[in-house]
């Protein structure tokens, strides 16, 4: 369909919460997903959220084969998650690099929880429950707090472990956003 822009931190629409999907299965809804993939592709995201392209509704896409900006990362499967529900199992955090589409260019440490559950439904109303940890509940966290207008600084504790991609990691090749 189209690659979109990605709205950036600053502009208000990403602090916004989202409202939940009531159709699934409509023309609207797949291409709102189409761009939002093709989007997420052009731009080597792990994912994106609809409110990321100025879209207030409550969809994310997600997924990671091999991404040139998580190189490390264990593969996440392709997902369309609408109207999530997340649930830690226990209450292990553990702290990670975090970048987004809307912050380019910028990392930060981020504490998540180790271990969730998300459920939702796919663009058919098809009904989504996993259980997942490490990379996976990561990104199902960072995607799921865009629907909730919360960008990843926000949730960052100490903010000396957040900067430039330049200034916190000299001398690596880290992909622009």
């Amino acid at each position: 369909m189209a690659v979109r822009a990605v709205l950036r931190m600053g502009d208000p629409r990403l602090l916004e919460p989202s409202r939940p999907v009531e159709r699934f299965d409509t023309p609207e809804l797949h291409a709102l997903i189409a761009d939002m993939d093709d989007t997420m592709k052009a731009l080597n995201g792990a994912g994106l959220a609809a409110p990321q392209i100025g879209v207030g509704l409550q969809v994310a896409v997600f997924g990671v084969a091999f991404n040139p900006r998580y190189p490390d990362a264990e593969p996440v499967p392709y997902t369309i998650l609408i109207n999530p529900l997340l649930t830690p199992v226990g209450n292990q955090m553990e702290e990670g690099w975090e970048g987004c589409l809307s912050v380019p260019g910028m990392r930060g440490l981020v504490p998540r929880y180790r271990s969730l559950r998300y459920q939702g439904c796919d663009q058919f109303g098809k009904a989504i429950d996993r259980s997942v940890t490490g990379f996976h509940a990561r990104v199902v966290q960072h995607e799921c707090d865009h629907l909730a207008g919360i960008l990843y600084p926000m949730r960052i504790r100490d903010l000396r472990n957040f900067g430039y991609n330049e200034e916190l990691f000299p001398g690596e090749d880290v992909i622009e956003e």
